[in-house]
């Protein structure tokens, strides 16, 4: 049961998977251009098989989505709808059917409303729904934007020529688009056949060309270039008959479909091009020549081959040369020669050359003429044409025949013998050039020497056979074997012997005999037969070299001065020959040093040139040996010492030793004379000094608490690089016996004080510095008197020598300079004015002193007043008494000035002093009494503070007399109550305001108290009142108004 369930099961399952449709169409969206052929596909699957299916199409407008429209069907013809009946009858669009379940609607031109969701339906077959019978694609229809643009016209070409055409393809597609751009050649004379493909550059920018163009674009004769965005340039190198016709650009729109497939939307072409070739003239011409057709053995022969024809570059020839019906050599177009069996072993021989020389000439050259190559040379040419389809044919020429004759030989030749010189130097070479005239055949050459009187057999020295093999005799194989004898074939008819680093026994007779040759028979079986002989000598003396071997040592400058520089030549002779070659050395010894001295006097070696070449430093070194430089001359015979910078060190004798070597043909040396130069004396000295000072004396005056300053300066020196040292010394103007040293400035920089800068205490007022390198200055600050004097600078000039010790060169003192400080100009002037004062007794005496006129602003007064007083009327004039009243010091201390006055200042004192201003002072004597009577004057005395902070008197002056006259007073009522303040304030003040208080008190007791009596009453009825008594002064005569001031006896 379970069984029978599960079987029924599966064959219903096998019923369904049997029986599901599933219809299919391109995937959409497919993007085509307006007025392109459209196609797609359906296909059906999962019917009953045996019965065709049918397909119907409709399609929907994006603005109307639900609304069907009919387009074709397989089953009924007059599906369609009305908008598109017409379309489907005039073929426009169809089903192609391409199985029995597959087909394909095509819209040869579809429309921009084409555009919308096509839909593909099968009918049901099968009697029952199962699966799905209808697909859906969207198609989108854009715009066609592609433009192709070539300009139509007619070319005319050369065969050979080259073609540019140009083609412009552009497209405003919005979508991902490829082109592809292709070059078409259609035939003129075949219109129905399809066009050629020249090149194409296909979507993928992948270039490639049609079959027949294949290997010319290889060859880089067709190519096609994109020159732009828009352009691309075909071009043709070469141009062929094959390439004429109409060329036009074909231009093809691709878009990639969802299913990954391209689509061509859109393909256009562009106007033609006619172009025609002319062919060029494929004939030629062959021509052979030759300087001459007669010849005699061993002479070399050329021919040659020239070609005529149009554009030989480009064509193929190849020529083969024959001589007597017997190919000579075959040269094809590649230039390589293929020769004949027979020629062979003349060419590997280097007696036949077969090469191309030009594009058009061909040469046949045969060295060596034979009487067997007489005969008959011809060329034949033959031309290997390409054809379009790639095969080659042949065309061949021949020339004329050139005929050639050959004569026996015979010797007719002379011999020439030079050599480079008659008479060499030992150890020169000797060169010996022989040429040999008139040849024909191969030479060989015997090279031998005797003695200069011949007395003796010749001694062969090498022999040059007939093939160019030298061979060495045994008594100069060991020199040659050292490269001392060398032997040459320099040419064909030229021969060269050569004798490097003659010797003495080198002298004598040379001969160069020179034997013709001809080669007779063939290979294998060679022979040579001499046809001729001939011989010349030539005499050659070697000259000793110890013979003018002499050395000499010669300067221009046996004295110099520091710093400069000196050359020493030793000069050698005879001149430099490499084979007896000389060493050098220079010499020296230091100046001072004598023979003797624990070998101090002997000389050293400074520096030695070797035979070698090189330079080899002795161990006495020149300068630190950087300031020494050596050379020679090309010719080896002119050998410099060069010193510069010279100092004490290269003082002394120089000399110049040579040593002459030989080099023997085994590489050892000999030594072979040693000379010595003679001696030369050089000195070095101090240079001259050029230091100048500035010699311009000078008086200077300054006023105490000054700046003094003082220059040095230099007007020359040596040298840019001296170095100073300056010294400042002082001559006191009390004629002290020698110059004080004030400073001294080291050419370091450093100064140290001298002595009289510490006697002076100058330490902290002078100072020293370097204004400019040739300018130093000298300060004093804040001067004083006692530093009045002369004044100079000596300078003392250094250099550092070559070794870079410092030496003195000079020293040189500047001008003088006369320093002079003084006080200030006294200028301090008391008013002179003389006058009389009259007062009565008891009254004030003000006693004046003006000062209008003082030295410096910084000036103090000491003031003092003095009176003379005459005892008697009789006495003399000048013999009063000076009585010192009062005095005032600078320092405004009373009592501090020039005198000591009697009366001591204080509380009671008579004197008032005052300074109302700083040249005005005033003495009040209050109280006059008749012993005050005198004359009066001031004494005043300038003081200043001098650099040292101490005050001292600069001038002291008188101001006029005052004469004071004081009256005694006679007692009047009037005086006695003038005199007395109190009094005068009872009498005269007080009652006036006694009544006005006792008015004013007896108006209130009788208004407010009548009934009360009087408690006291005063003189006149009126109360008295006590009023304390104001200090007032009034002027001696009362006629003054009062005024106040300070209690008799203070001083301000």
């Amino acid at each position: 049961m379970a069984t029978g369930a599960l079987l029924f099961a599966c064959a219903l399952l096998a019923g369904v998977a049997v029986a599901q449709r599933v219809v299919t169409v391109q995937s959409g969206p497919l993007v085509r251009t307006e007025g392109s052929h459209v196609t797609i596909l359906c296909n059906v699957t999962g019917y009953k098989e045996g019965m065709e299916q049918d397909f119907e199409w409709s399609m929907y407008l994006p603005s109307v989505a639900d609304r069907e429209i009919r387009i074709v069907s397989t089953a009924q013809p007059n599906y369609a709808y009305a908008v598109y009946a017409q379309r489907v009858n005039n073929k426009e669009i169809t089903v192609e059917r391409l199985s029995s379940d597959s087909a394909m609607l095509h819209i040869t031109k579809v429309q921009a409303n084409d555009q919308g969701l096509f839909e593909c339906y099968t009918p049901n077959t099968d009697g029952q729904y199962l699966g799905s019978y209808s697909a859906r694609t969207n198609l989108t229809v854009i715009a066609d934007s592609l433009t192709v643009v070539a300009p139509a016209q007619t070319l005319s070409k050369v065969e050979g020529d080259t073609l540019q055409l140009t083609c412009e393809v552009s497209r405003t597609t919005l979508q991902h688009t490829h082109l592809s751009v292709g070059w078409y050649l259609r035939s003129p004379e075949d219109a129905a056949s399809p066009p050629q493909e020249l090149v194409t550059l296909s979507r993928d920018f992948v270039l490639r060309s049609g079959g027949p163009y294949r290997q010319r674009m290889a060859a880089g004769d067709l190519r096609l270039d994109k020159t732009s965005a828009t352009s691309y340039r075909l071009t043709i190198h070469k141009l062929q008959p094959v390439d004429q016709g109409l060329l036009y650009c074909q231009a093809t729109e691709w878009i990639q479909d969802t299913d990954g497939s391209w689509f061509a939307m859109t393909r256009k072409q562009s106007e033609k091009t006619q172009l025609r070739i002319q062919p060029t003239d494929r004939d030629f011409s062959i021509q052979v020549s030759t300087d001459r057709r007669s010849f005699t053995a061993g002479e070399p022969l050329e021919l040659r081959c020239t070609i005529e024809a149009q554009n030989v570059p480009e064509r193929f020839f190849s020529v083969s040369w024959v001589f007597s019906s017997s190919p000579v050599a075959v040269v094809g177009p590649s230039a390589v020669p293929v020769l004949g069996p027979d020629y062979l072993a003349r060419e590997a021989a280097g007696h036949m050359t077969v090469r191309k020389e030009s594009t058009n000439v061909h040469l046949l050259k045969l060295q060596h003429l034979r009487p067997e190559d007489a005969g008959k040379y011809i060329c034949r040419v033959t031309e290997r044409e390409k054809t379009p389809t790639g095969d080659f044919i042949d065309r061949s020429k021949r020339s004329r025949n050139v005929q050639i004759t050959v004569q026996p030989l015979k010797s007719n030749i002379t011999v020439s013998l030079s050599s480079n010189s008659t008479e060499v130097i030992e150890g020169d070479v000797i060169h010996f050039s022989c040429s040999v005239y008139t040849t024909t055949g191969p030479l060989s050459v015997v090279w031998q020497w005797t003695d200069k009187q011949a007395a003796g057999p010749g001694l062969e020295v090498a022999t040059i056979d007939q093939e160019g093999t030298v061979w060495h005799s045994a008594s100069y194989r060991e020199r040659s074997s050292y490269g001392e004898i060398r032997v040459e074939k320099v040419r064909a008819d030229t021969f060269s012997l050569s004798l490097y680093n003659a010797l003495p026994g080198d002298e004598g007779q040379y001969s160069c005999t020179a034997t013709e040759w001809l080669q007779a028979g063939t290979e294998p079986e060679l022979s040579w037969e001499k046809i001729g002989e001939r011989s010349a000598t030539k005499t050659v003396t070697v000259k000793t070299v110890e013979s003018s071997f002499m050395v000499s040592a010669s300067s221009r400058t046996p004295s110099v001065n520091f710093g400069d520089s000196f050359d020493l030549l030793c000069l050698v002779k005879p001149r430099h020959n490499p084979r007896v070659p000389t060493s050098v050395t220079w010499r020296f010894m230091p100046a001072g040093s004598e023979a003797g001295d624990e070998g101090d006097g002997e000389f050293k070696d400074l520096v030695t040139f070797t035979r070698e070449g090189t330079l080899q430093w002795g161990e006495q070194l020149l300068g630190l040996g950087t300031r020494t430089t050596v050379d020679r001359s090309h010719s080896n015979t002119n050998f410099r010492l060069s010193v510069t910078r010279a100092g004490r060190r290269e003082a002394g004798k120089y000399q110049c030793s040579a040593v002459l070597w030989r080099k023997n043909y085994d590489n050892s040396w000999s030594k072979v004379a040693n000379r010595t130069s003679n001696l030369l004396g050089i000195s070095v000295l101090q240079p001259e000094s050029k230091l100048r000072m500035l010699k311009t004396n000078q008086s200077q005056a300054y006023l105490e608490d000054s700046r003094v300053r003082i220059n040095c300066s230099i007007s020359s020196q040596t040298s840019q690089e001296s170095q100073h040292a300056v010294f400042w010394y002082v001559r006191r103007p009390t004629g002290s016996e020698a110059d004080e040293l004030l400073l001294r400035i080291e050419r370091s920089g450093a100064f140290e004080y001298g002595a009289y800068a510490d006697e002076e205490r100058l330490r902290r007022r002078v100072q020293a510095e370097r204004l400019s390198p040739r300018l130093y200055g000298l300060t004093l600050n804040r001067a004083e008197n006692s530093d009045s004097g002369t004044y100079y600078c000596l300078v003392e000039e250094w250099l550092s020598d070559p070794d870079g010790a410092w030496y003195r060169l000079s020293r040189e003192s500047s001008g003088f300079t006369q320093v002079l400080v003084r006080q200030p100009e006294i200028r301090l002037q008391v008013e002179e004015l003389e006058s009389n004062v009259t007062v009565e007794e008891s009254a004030s005496i003000r006693l004046g002193c003006s000062i209008p006129s003082q030295s410096s602003r910084e000036s103090r007064f000491s003031v003092s007043w003095y009176v003379e007083r005459s005892d008697d009327e009789d006495n003399e004039p000048g013999d009063e008494e000076r009585e010192c009243v009062f005095s005032i010091g600078h320092d405004a201390v009373f009592g501090n000035g020039n005198c000591s006055p009697r009366e001591e200042p204080g509380p009671n004192s008579r004197l008032q002093f005052e300074r109302t201003t700083s040249d005005q002072y005033s003495l009040t004597i209050q109280g006059a009494r008749p012993t005050d009577a005198g004359q009066y004057y001031c004494h005043v005395e300038e003081w200043l503070l001098n650099p040292r902070k101490a005050w001292y008197r600069l001038a002291t002056n008188n101001s006029g007399l005052t004469i004071v006259n004081v009256i005694q007073q006679v007692s009047t009522l009037q005086s006695v109550v003038c005199s007395n303040d109190s009094l005068f304030y009872f009498v005269f003040f007080y009652p006036f305001p006694i009544f006005g208080i006792l008015l004013i008190t007896v108006l209130l007791v009788r208004f407010k108290s009548r009934g009360h009596s009087k408690s006291q009453e005063g003189k006149n009825g009126a109360p008295l009142l006590w009023i304390k008594e104001p200090h007032l002064s009034y002027s001696p005569t009362c006629l003054d108004p009062p005024a106040l001031s300070l209690h008799p006896g203070s001083v301000d």
